[in-house]
């Protein structure tokens, strides 16, 4: 009636039964979690230079330098339900051309083990910050913003915005590199 097969798959699903009731649970303790913490941004140096854009018939676009430096502490986002997190700093703002523009300037993968406590000072942009056009010159509204995805264990990944954000003016002019 009951063979050795029967018994092993009454075992078997009701052990996988078990985990996904405890994933479930798993979830729902930290679903609800508050995930944002205040971020400080300060940028110390901006810089605009107006470079030949190689995707067109010669045409010219901007490309800006930022330096900036990040304090957060993300020790409260860490809990047993998080893997890692994903770090970026974006820019936003807007041209004639285009009501709303973002670029990712910079990233970091932080895991679980890693120092929660992120204090960077004078980092440059991990990625170019080009602008389809001349939309960066003179632009005195280019908000920097830190973001992260929090990767857990199981569940959502939800996408949070910091509590904390600069608007960085970019200069009127362009910046010339001296060639001898």
């Amino acid at each position: 009636m009951n063979t050795v097969l029967s018994r092993a798959n009454s075992l078997f699903a009701f052990s996988l039964s078990v985990m996904a009731a405890l994933t479930f649970g798993c979830f729902i303790t930290t679903a609800f979690k508050e995930r944002s913490v205040p971020v400080s941004i300060a940028v110390s140096r901006v810089t605009l230079k107006n470079v030949e854009d190689f995707t067109g018939p010669r045409e010219r676009s901007d490309l800006g330098f930022v330096t900036f430096d990040i304090t957060a502490d993300l020790q409260s986002i860490f809990d047993w339900n998080v893997k890692q997190l994903f770090l970026y700093l974006s820019a936003e703002y807007s041209t004639k051309n285009n009501a709303l523009n973002q670029v990712v300037l910079w990233d970091k993968i932080m895991l679980r083990g890693d120092n929660p406590r992120l204090s960077l000072k004078d980092m440059k942009s991990k990625y170019f910050f080009f602008d389809d056009g001349n939309g960066l010159k003179g632009n005195r509204n280019i908000t920097l913003t830190l973001s992260w995805n929090v990767v857990p264990n199981a569940g959502i990944l939800p996408l949070v915005t910091g509590s904390g954000h600069v608007s960085v003016p970019f200069p009127d002019t362009y910046e010339t590199t001296k060639s001898y």
